[in-house]
């Protein structure tokens, strides 16, 4: 097991008040909509689509309005999880309408955490991969220009980085 984050502080997590958290790359067209995807089709699964709203951007402007990388979508809907998820670039605001920020890698993380102006803004944004098994550099590789085989590594990694952070929230929730 890893030395997981403890999440930000926690409230009950109601149909009224959802959970609401975003996925961060550099461009928000391969890790972080495969991190939305990913956790939409498990929240979907666990019959919790009511209590989470899930999202994702990118701390760059280089594609937004962009659909998913082919690559991406094309690994995730192998296993059954589609990316519907257009590019938007992360905006200062985004540090106070959601409850978690997670990004994908340490450069993300850096400039997430130079917008932010307090603690409360700090302490919502925790890596990906502290919720990983087996979290190694505690970095989502980018896949962009490599072949398929890294698309499926980093599906494999945010998928189960997914699991573990939902099943963390999951006694939160309050049918």
């Amino acid at each position: 097991m890893s030395s997981w984050m403890k999440l930000p502080p926690l409230r009950p997590i109601t149909e009224n008040e959802p959970y609401k958290l975003v996925f961060v790359c550099l461009g928000n067209i391969c890790r972080s909509p495969t991190g939305e995807g990913i956790f939409q089709h498990l929240v979907n699964e666990s019959g919790f689509e009511n209590y989470f709203e899930i999202d994702s951007a990118g701390t760059s402007a280089f594609h937004v309005g962009q659909p998913a990388n082919s690559k991406s979508s094309q690994v995730a809907e192998s296993h059954g999880v589609k990316l519907l998820s257009r590019a938007r670039q992360f905006k200062k605001s985004d540090l106070d309408y959601y409850d978690l920020i997670i990004p994908m890698d340490k450069e993300n993380l850096e400039n997430i955490l130079a917008m932010t102006d307090s603690e409360d803004h700090k302490e919502k944004v925790q890596l990906l991969r502290e919720y990983d098994p087996k979290p190694e550099d505690g970095e989502v590789p980018d896949p962009y220009y490599g072949g398929l085989s890294g698309f499926e590594n980093v599906f494999q990694i945010v998928e189960r980085s997914c699991k573990q952070l939902l099943e963390q929230l999951k006694p939160q929730v309050s049918p």
